[in-house]
């Protein structure tokens, strides 16, 4: 059987930029390549970054987008901030948002219509999957690819629901919809099985969920001493100030004798007595979460209210095999087991109770572990994410995952 060769368009795959989607494409992308597909990234922020899970085709608008970057850098410190924060809730378009995707649509977009029809014309792919570019920016192009070349084209939304118009993604980012047809598409896939009516409601023509996982080689349990009782990381406290509070900063001071350790950055709110260790690299991330006793989930309000919106780090956590005390997530029974594989607590006391409970019983904590790290071995691997993605895009693949 022939291999399947996929064009992506990637957002990033440069982990320094530290978007949160880049860690998972990179395991998603290597669990396609073991499942035998023949895979081409092209990045849309920053440098090709080679792997021996794909083959890399350059960024034809590097220049733009680093000079881009660069200048919200420095609005943002002219406003003593690190980012250009938007509101948390229906965020208005600023002036600043209208006139970029304006020049977007004047400069990069045909620089980048150009540069897929190359592509597509020496690789001849089987199809092209966008992930996580902001949509607006490559208006026309879907439809460019598919009049000419005859193939399907795919857009993979990340970040659903916190990429779409009423959250407004991330401050370090673009918020996708604004000026975008998501109907150019033959198919919207996201990580959210409850955004799907929104998507299509925004226009996607067929939208379909698949739900984030890890690659089990990368995030498996590691022989490391014990370093801290409560562990949590994250790309700050954005739409989960509330959580933060509730399951570290509250328990930190009630139990003082119990050793809160906080990773990552920009956390704006109450993190209590926990101590910040900094940002965890990415290749020592598994060891960090080894490290702890116990291990937080806290997820965002939009994913933990918009049921079965996924995020990675539940399934990275439990595929290390930790102890994991997570907030409410509408929808986690689909992926682990309260009580079993996973605890979750409403509120600072019980989150203290869990603590105290997994601290307590240092063998409850391993076995409810283990069994969260077979539960990702048996259904959540990025093998299992890939054969679904070729699924729905239409294609066979050559190798059993």
């Amino acid at each position: 059987m022939k291999a399947p060769k996929i064009l992506a368009v990637a957002s990033a795959v440069d982990l320094d930029f530290r978007y949160g989607c880049t860690p998972a494409w990179w395991q998603l992308w290597k669990g396609m390549y073991e499942t035998g597909v023949d895979l081409v990234v092209t990045p849309y922020r920053g440098r090709p970054v080679e792997s021996p899970w794909w083959r890399t085709a350059p960024n034809p608008t590097f220049r733009e987008g680093e000079a881009y970057a660069a200048l919200r850098d420095g609005l943002a410190r002219l406003k003593g901030d690190r980012y250009l924060r938007r509101g948390e809730d229906s965020p208005d378009e600023s002036a600043l948002d209208r006139l970029t995707r304006e020049t977007i649509w004047r400069v990069v977009t045909p620089r980048w219509r150009r540069h897929l029809e190359r592509l597509v014309a020496r690789e001849r792919p089987d199809a092209v999957v966008v992930f996580t570019v902001p949509m607006a920016h490559l208006r026309g192009i879907p439809t460019a690819l598919r009049e000419r070349f005859g193939i399907p084209v795919v857009f993979y939304d990340g970040d659903v629901p916190m990429s779409l118009p009423e959250f407004g993604g991330m401050d370090t980012g673009f918020n996708y919809y604004h000026g975008a047809d998501p109907s150019e598409y033959d198919l919207v896939l996201s990580n959210s099985e409850g955004g799907i009516p929104r998507l299509l409601e925004l226009g996607a023509r067929r939208a379909e969920a698949v739900f984030w996982g890890a690659d089990p080689e990368l995030f498996a349990p590691q022989p490391v001493e014990k370093e801290m009782d409560v562990f949590f990381y994250g790309y700050g406290d954005k739409f989960r100030r509330e959580w933060t509070q509730a399951l570290v900063g509250e328990p930190s001071r009630a139990a003082p004798e119990i050793d809160f350790a906080l990773g990552g950055r920009d956390f704006r709110g109450d993190s209590g007595n926990a101590r910040e260790i900094g940002d965890v690299p990415f290749n020592v991330f598994a060891r960090a979460i080894s490290a702890a006793r116990i291990n937080l989930n806290v997820t965002r309000r939009s994913h933990a209210t918009v049921p079965l919106s996924s995020t990675c780090r539940p399934f990275e956590l439990a595929s290390a095999g930790a102890a994991i005390v997570s907030n409410p997530h509408a929808g986690i029974e689909r992926w682990f087991e309260p009580g079993s594989e996973i605890l979750v607590v409403e509120d600072a006391a019980q989150a203290l109770d869990a603590y105290r409970l997994l601290l307590g019983d240092p063998a409850q904590a391993q076995a409810m572990g283990a069994r969260a790290r077979e539960r990702v071995l048996d259904e959540h691997s990025y093998a299992h994410r890939a054969r679904l993605v070729l699924d729905l895009v239409g294609l066979d693949a050559p190798v059993a995952a």
